[in-house]
């Protein structure tokens, strides 16, 4: 998984914008001694890390801190890299500057530290940026404002109204795509940041440094953030990280800030923001997606005859997912978790619903999609698989749902008349009643990111339905 991918299920799985800084300053701790400061710091970032990792999308460690205790920091470092959680991405503040020692440090935070994505300074420009995107599934933020008073001289040169910090964004936007360059701004100058958002609208943003008070955050989130209410990494203050109980201040923080973006997001019309309403004791990694599901009108009742022919009290659109950015793409991560452990060579969607997802896919993990037409042609080609393949490779199928499997194994058939060979179909929801058994039986092994029972039971536990309607999935 690559880091904006990571990130992005980050967020929606603890609902955050937040990222804890694990900073070993010796200040930050009591005693004055170095040596005690060092035991300290040695349980202290796992505490933090234990305090936190259910509340930010995010860890950023800053390189001289830790080189500044010498091999002992270092050591910290490798220490403190080890205990962050492996499902949030760690950021690396080294402010890395040297084009001669680029393409060696790269190397050592991608491949030996493993961090996720590192902070540079592009001064340089783009060739001491170069080293750090050979590796496609890292990141760069580009430090291009800092809130330093004495820096206006430098970022605002030569006038306020083309000032030199725009230019450098606009010229890193040359550099990568979105999902591994991204920028690096001060907090304490909204306006600033609200100039760099309307010039690079489609970057993620991390903010550097603190603010005041709420409202100078209410600020600095409708300046930062875009029109999804996303964009943006936001820093936990560090007087919340030393408390002596932090994930209770820090999780009424998160919540104020989940506030403001659906604040923000208000007068978008054409893309909501989804915040979960409910509490569960229990952790479930689809739990929000099921949700999200019924709130967006994806699961409606009342007779409706399925394309198998059979008629149900209840309907499942998910055509409309395409047009929710937020919930398409956590479809397309829970698919690519199946997609990851199966073996092939091309992916294969089956006309016309799930088109859309196998195309995601097929970008997300980089491998060429194919599909069989619904029907052949009478002109052109009359192909009856579109796109390019050779035969004897392998073809995993993506489908929507399954209900009587009808469908997915009409095309899948097709692929295998051609040469091809089919032996994994992967579909969203599995509406059980035994239709895996009759992929089996077909020579087929079936994989659902959900199950009907699954999303009965989450809808009923959580309030969106009463008994009755409970009682009609699972009959």
């Amino acid at each position: 998984m690559n880091f904006f991918d990571k990130l992005l299920v980050a967020m929606d799985r603890n609902q955050s914008l937040l990222y804890a800084a694990l900073d070993p300053d010796p200040e930050v701790l009591s005693g004055s001694e170095r040596s005690s400061s060092l035991r300290q710091l040695w349980d202290w970032l796992p505490f933090v890390i234990s305090q936190t990792e259910e509340l930010v999308s995010a860890y950023i460690l800053t390189l001289d801190f830790y080189q500044a205790l010498g091999i002992p920091g270092l050591e910290l470092l490798q220490h403190t890299l080890a205990t962050i959680p492996p499902h949030i991405p760690v950021i690396l503040d080294a402010k890395h500057s040297d084009i001669n020692t680029s393409t060696a440090f790269a190397r050592t935070v991608f491949e030996t530290w493993m961090v996720d994505a590192c902070t540079v300074l592009p001064y340089a420009g783009h060739e001491q940026i170069a080293p750090f995107l050979v590796y496609p599934a890292k990141a760069v933020f580009v430090l291009c404002a800092t809130g330093n008073p004495s820096a206006a001289v430098l970022q605002e040169h030569p006038a306020a109204d083309i000032p030199f910090y725009l230019h450098l964004v606009k010229e890193s936007q040359t550099w990568g795509s979105p999902e591994q360059v991204g920028l690096k701004v001060g907090a304490a100058m909204p306006d600033i940041l609200a100039k760099i958002r309307a010039t690079a609208p489609e970057r993620l943003i991390l903010i550097q440094g603190t603010w005041s008070d709420e409202q100078d955050l209410a600020k600095l989130l409708s300046a930062g953030l875009n029109a999804e209410g996303q964009g943006l990494l936001v820093p936990i203050p560090t007087e919340l990280l030393t408390a002596e109980h932090p994930s209770q201040e820090i999780e009424k923080l998160r919540d104020t800030i989940n506030q403001e973006r659906q604040r923000v997001i208000e007068g978008n019309p054409t893309c909501d923001l989804w915040l979960p309403n409910v509490c569960f004791l229990q952790s479930d990694p689809h739990r929000d997606l099921i949700l999200q599901l019924f709130d967006i009108g994806c699961i409606i009742f009342g007779e409706h005859v399925q394309a198998s022919g059979a008629t149900f009290p209840y309907y499942i659109d998910l055509r409309t997912i395409i047009s929710k950015p937020q919930i398409f793409h956590q479809i397309l991560g829970a698919y690519a978790e199946i997609l990851k452990q199966l073996e092939f060579d091309r992916i294969a969607g089956i006309p016309y619903g799930s088109l859309p997802t196998a195309t995601g896919l097929a970008l997300r993990l980089e491998r060429p999609m194919i599909f069989p037409r619904k029907e052949v042609k009478e002109h052109g080609t009359k192909r009856l698989i579109e796109g390019h393949f050779e035969a004897g490779e392998k073809v995993v199928v993506i489908d929507d749902i399954l209900i009587s499997g009808k469908s997915v194994m009409q095309g899948a058939e097709k692929l295998r008349t051609v040469g091809l060979h089919v032996e994994d179909i992967v579909v969203f929801i599995d509406h059980g009643k035994g239709v895996k058994d009759r992929l089996k039986e077909n020579g087929y092994r079936g994989h659902a990111v959900l199950t009907l029972s699954e999303i009965a039971e989450t809808l009923y536990q959580s309030g969106r339905i009463d008994g009755s309607q409970f009682k009609l999935f699972v009959e």
